[in-house]
């Protein structure tokens, strides 16, 4: 009887343990938040930017530091005539003297103090300046592009003229130009004031070909070193230098700047990625599409 009525008694439902939160003193949190900065402060051990004093001294007096081999060379001279006349040791040489060995071997080295200096003094790192394009201002289209087309185009323009020292653009894509924009040479004919770009001859050249096999960037830091200038009319005649940026297996681009070695790394990586979002939008949009002859806008 007892047995069965605990049986038929009901359990009461299981309530988990609530645990109440612990009470923390009002000042414990600004007391964490002091304790945890001045451990941050403690806790940093590793370097710390400095300034090198030295280094910017002879940048900033840089006359004084390649003429300084000269004073110490000339300081040395008389220091030895000085000793030579108050030490009352005889004003020839003589071999068998250890003094007069000393003095020989001063001698030396500050004559070669002298000439560094001398040398220190004429050979000058050439500063490099920008140069004022030597032609007239174009901009030609390929009146047959789709809108999209160009205005990537001119995105790409103004994007390079605006960052980098970019001041003349020519795009060549499947053996027409379709962009000409920038500094350009004067032409001769009378009917155009900017010389036009013959894209089948420039393709035909040394240097669009090699690029294109290579199918790599080409950066020609100083123009004027490099024989397949002479490629290049249509550019200025003082354009310093120039990058060679495939679009694919069909197209180029010929990218001048007005600086000698004036293009960074940065700036041959990010043309690099122009070029490849350039020749997705022309192969998307130009294929199977007649271009005519590149004319004036």
């Amino acid at each position: 009887m007892e047995a069965g009525s605990f049986l038929r008694t009901p359990v009461p439902p299981w309530k988990p343990k609530q645990h109440l939160p612990h009470r923390l003193p009002p000042n414990f949190l600004h007391i964490s938040r002091a304790s945890s900065s001045a451990n941050s402060e403690t806790s940093y051990r590793g370097p710390k930017p400095k300034k090198d004093w030295i280094a910017d001294w002879a940048s900033n007096n840089d006359d004084l530091v390649r003429s300084l081999p000269i004073y110490v060379g000339g300081l040395s001279l008389l220091a030895v005539l000085v000793n030579r006349t108050v030490s009352g040791i005889a004003p020839v040489a003589d071999a068998s003297s250890s003094q007069s060995r000393a003095d020989l071997l001063t001698l030396g080295l500050a004559v070669t103090n002298i000439l560094a200096g001398l040398v220190w003094l004429s050979i000058r790192p050439k500063s490099l300046s920008r140069v004022n394009p030597e032609g007239i201002e174009c901009q030609r289209i390929n009146p047959d592009l789709p809108t999209i087309v160009v205005s990537e185009l001119l995105w790409v323009w103004e994007s390079l003229s605006e960052v980098t020292c970019c001041r003349s653009l020519v795009i060549v894509y499947d053996t027409s130009c379709i962009l000409q924009t920038g500094f350009a040479a004067e032409s001769s004919n009378t009917d155009e004031k900017a010389f036009s770009v013959d894209a089948d001859k420039l393709m035909e050249g040394s240097l669009c070909q090699g690029v294109m096999k290579s199918g790599t960037q080409s950066y020609l830091a100083n123009l004027s070193l490099y024989p397949g200038r002479s490629e290049l009319p249509f550019l200025p005649s003082n354009t310093q230098a120039i990058i060679l940026q495939p679009l694919g297996d069909k197209g180029i681009a010929i990218v001048g700047g007005d600086t000698i070695r004036g293009f960074t790394s940065s700036d041959q990586a990010w043309i690099a990625l122009i070029g490849e979002k350039l020749d997705a939008t022309l192969t998307k949009y130009l294929d199977n599409l007649s271009i005519t002859q590149l004319d004036r806008v």
